[in-house]
């Protein structure tokens, strides 16, 4: 009767030890592919200008950029322009404006990229585009 225990007991033993390497195994695969995940949407961006747009099951995918993918190739070198006249410094509620503009345009084309509504950012948009021209 102990063998069988024994037998028992040794069994158990032998799937956990199993389901510990399949687990660690299953986090290594899964990490592997985020990272090249990562990779692919670095480059995706990097080489087309917008981001990839997830399959419908993955409702969110965030990752930090990395540093080299917003190093860009030196540019030729700027041929010295002649000094002009100081510009007047412009309206800082205009500045502040066109700033908020700017932002709300970018919110904007993520969502597009992202796939999600645009109203709230397009009425933002038209708000702050009100706003520039009522303040010139």
């Amino acid at each position: 009767m102990t063998d069988v225990i024994t037998d028992y007991q040794k069994w158990k033993q032998q799937g956990e030890n199993l389901r510990v390497q399949a687990k660690q195994a299953m986090e290594s695969r899964y990490r592997d592919l985020l990272v090249e995940a990562v990779r692919i949407a670095e480059e995706y961006r990097a080489d087309f200008g917008s981001a990839l747009k997830p399959p419908v099951q993955v409702t969110a995918f965030r990752y930090k950029a990395s540093a080299r993918a917003k190093t860009k190739k030196p540019a030729a070198k700027p041929v010295a322009k002649p000094v002009e006249a100081p510009v007047a410094k412009p309206n800082p509620k205009l500045a502040g404006l066109q700033k908020k503009l700017a932002t709300a345009k970018k919110k904007l084309e993520d969502a597009k990229a992202a796939g999600t509504p645009t109203r709230s950012h397009e009425d933002k948009i038209y708000e702050i585009e009100d706003a520039l021209r009522l303040a010139e």
